[in-house]
This record gives structure tokens, C-alpha cells and sequence, in this order.
């Protein structure tokens, strides 16, 4: 069954005067959000890693281990940690440590990085930013099989003989790749085994139809059974659409001119914003019914396992977003799989999903 979640990278929101809140209140508002999400049976909540001053969460699975505290059965992971910048021996312990506290719940989404941030903070240089990733997966995914390990490479010290402690209680801890979209990245995940997170942020959901491909193609050539894929991908849930539009447009805006202005992007505009609401866009904003029938779609074009909405955008405020996830747990997720359960059943038939 199709599983729902929700990401966040505790973006620092605003208060009703519109002053910046401290990070620690973002990070207790990022908290209550996930027990509100535990509340209402969705799956998963996933939180970013950034070390910059938009973005209030520098170590996920602190804020992880505090929500495991206060919920039950929601799944707790990332979105995502950033490999390169970290050692694979510490990330595997910290997250065996985070399942042991959570019952089995922990899962981890790793990957490259959008930003770069960490890598001068932590002392690596930009030039071997392939050779990062690439060796600390592969060592990652050694240490996941939890025995004692030997392994050479040119990022970090070589280990003899080494394990990792504490050991978890199932087959290994949940692990997945975050990828924005290089047929690379995808058949890389493939070859490891690990499930396929898909970060869609921009253009229609159908043009990653052939990577959703090339992954199952790529891991039943390694031998393989099926493994996960999944799509994160933003939005906002209003009561009407266009309640959600004037919540959401300028929290947007701010962000990605923020973000736009260190990268060369063009500024973002009310016309941008609507294409990317509309069909041809990523952005999953507007009513339960509008938000539902965009997921079903992406679900039933791409034939994925999870959906995750990127539920905090800029500086979206607290009370917004509680309202964003209520609607999302009490509305969407029951429209979006009855939605999806008509498509399969005509997709099955011959006739069109739509």
C-alpha cells in the first residue's frame, strides 16, 4: 500500500507580526508538527540538513530522537543526511542509536547535498565532491550489513576489522538514496540495493517516469530483489485553493529569490508560481481535493511506494503549517488512495488514468 509522509528542513518561519522566529522555536514547532503528523497516522516525517541561517536543523537525528520521545508509530528520518560532509561509521551509529530509542522506526535518506555549506565546515574540499559520496556509500553500505568491516579509500582513514555498535534489532537499518534526477545517481542506488528517493521540485512528475524505469532494470541486473522508490516534492494544503495560493506565494517567493540570487536564477514571479501549482509543475498547493488529485496522478505515473509533501516552504508560520498537515492527514491522504485504488483498477482495464 501506498504510504504518505512529510519532509521538513525546519525552514525558520515568521510570527503574525512577521518577525523571524529564534531557531530553538523553530525546532519546537518543527516537534509539535511531527506529534500532530503521529496523531493523525501518517507514516513518516523527514527532516532536512542545512548549515545555513535559513534552515533551523543542523543535526536531524537530535530533533529526531526528541519527536521518537514524544510519538508512537510514525517513522523517523531524514531528508537528507549529507554523506559527503559526514563520516559513514558515525551517521551508521547514530541512526542504529535513533532505531534502538524509537522501537524500529528510524530510516535514513542519504545523499549529496543541494547545498554546499558543509563541506567547508566540516574540512572538505568542493573538487572531491564525487569521490565523497562514492566512497562513503560504499562504505556505508558495508557497515549496514552490521560485521566487521575492511575497507580502503582515498576520503578517509582505511578500518581493519571494524564494527559498528549499537547493533538494531531487524535486518538492518531502513536506508534510502535522495536523488535529484542523474540516470548515475539512479543506477549507483540500484547497485547498492538501497530504496530510490526521487526529489521532484520542478516540471511534471512523468519526465522521472524513465529513471522509476532504469531503477527497477538496474537492480534486477545486480541480482536485486524490488526496492522502494519514493518522490518528495513541495507544497501547501489550504481549505481553498485560493486560501493556499496567497499563504504559500509569498513564502515562496522569499525562498527561492533567496536561494535564486546565490545561484544566478531569474526572480521568481506570480506567474512562475501558478505554472508550478498547475499540471506542469511539482508544487502540490491548493485544497485537499485539488493536493489529492495532483499526488494520485504522480503516484499512478511514476507507480511509487511513497509520497512525501514537503510541507514547510520559507517562511510559511507555525499555526499554517499545523493547519497544512491536519488537511493533509484528514483529507488528502483518504481522497488521494481512494484516487489512486480507481486509477490502478482502470489502469488494469486498458483506459486511461486521467
Amino acid at each position: 500500500m501506498i504510504q504518505f509522509g512529510l519532509d521538513t528542513f525546519g525552514d525558520v518561519t515568521v510570527d503574525e507580526s512577521g518577525a523571524p522566529l529564534s531557531d530553538a522555536q523553530t525546532l519546537r514547532n518543527l516537534v509539535d508538527q511531527a506529534v500532530l503528523a503521529d496523531e493523525l497516522g501518517i507514516s513518516f516525517i523527514g527532516v532536512g540538513e542545512h548549515h545555513r541561517p535559513d534552515f533551523a536543523v543542523s543535526s536531524p537525528e537530535i530533533v529526531l530522537a526528541a519527536i521518537a520521545g514524544r510519538t508512537r508509530d510514525i517513522h523517523l528520518g531524514t531528508a537528507v543526511t549529507v554523506l559527503s560532509s559526514d563520516d559513514p561509521v558515525r551517521v551508521y551509529e547514530r541512526f542504529a542509536t535513533l532505531d534502538a530509542v524509537s522501537n524500529g522506526r528510524a530510516e535514513v535518506v542519504l545523499g549529496r547535498g543541494s547545498f554546499i555549506e558543509s563541506f567547508p565546515l566540516f574540512g572538505y574540499d568542493l573538487k572531491d565532491y564525487e569521490a565523497l559520496f562514492e566512497e562513503k556509500l560504499e562504505l556505508f553500505s558495508l557497515l549496514r550489513q552490521e560485521r566487521p568491516v575492511t575497507w580502503s579509500g582515498t576520503t578517509r582513514a582505511a578500518l581493519t576489522g571494524a564494527d559498528v555498535y549499537p547493533k538494531t534489532e531487524g535486518s538492518g537499518l531502513t536506508t534510502w538514496v535522495g536523488v535529484g534526477g542523474s540516470p548515475e545517481s539512479v543506477v549507483r542506488t540500484a547497485r547498492y540495493g538501497f530504496g530510490l528517493m526521487l526529489a521532484i521540485i520542478g516540471g511534471p512528475a512523468e519526465r522521472f517516469a524513465p529513471y522509476v524505469e532504469l531503477f527497477h532494470r538496474s537492480l534486477a541486473s545486480f541480482g536485486h530483489d524490488r526496492k522502494p522508490v519514493g518522490v518528495h516534492s513541495p507544497g501547501h494544503i489550504a481549505d481553498t485553493d485560493e486560501q493556499a495560493w496567497e499563504q504559500a506565494y509569498p513564502a515562496f517567493e522569499a525562498m527561492n529569490n533567496r536561494i535564486g540570487a546565490e545561484r544566478g536564477w531569474p526572480p521568481y514571479s506570480r506567474m512562475r508560481f501558478q505554472h508550478d501549482v498547475g499540471a506542469g509543475g511539482a508544487v502540490h498547493s491548493g485544497s485537499p481535493d485539488r493536493v489529492a488529485r495532483k499526488i494520485a496522478d504522480t503516484v499512478l505515473t511514476l507507480g511509487i511506494d511513497r509520497f512525501d509533501l514537503k510541507y514547510s516552504n520559507g517562511t510559511l508560520g507555525h499555526e499554517q503549517l499545523m493547519r497544512s498537515i491536519e488537511l493533509y492527514g484528514t483529507r488528502v491522504i483518504p481522497m488521494a488512495r481512494e484516487m489512486i485504488a480507481e486509477g490502478a483498477d482502470r489502469q488494469r482495464d486498458g483506459a486511461p488514468v486521467g
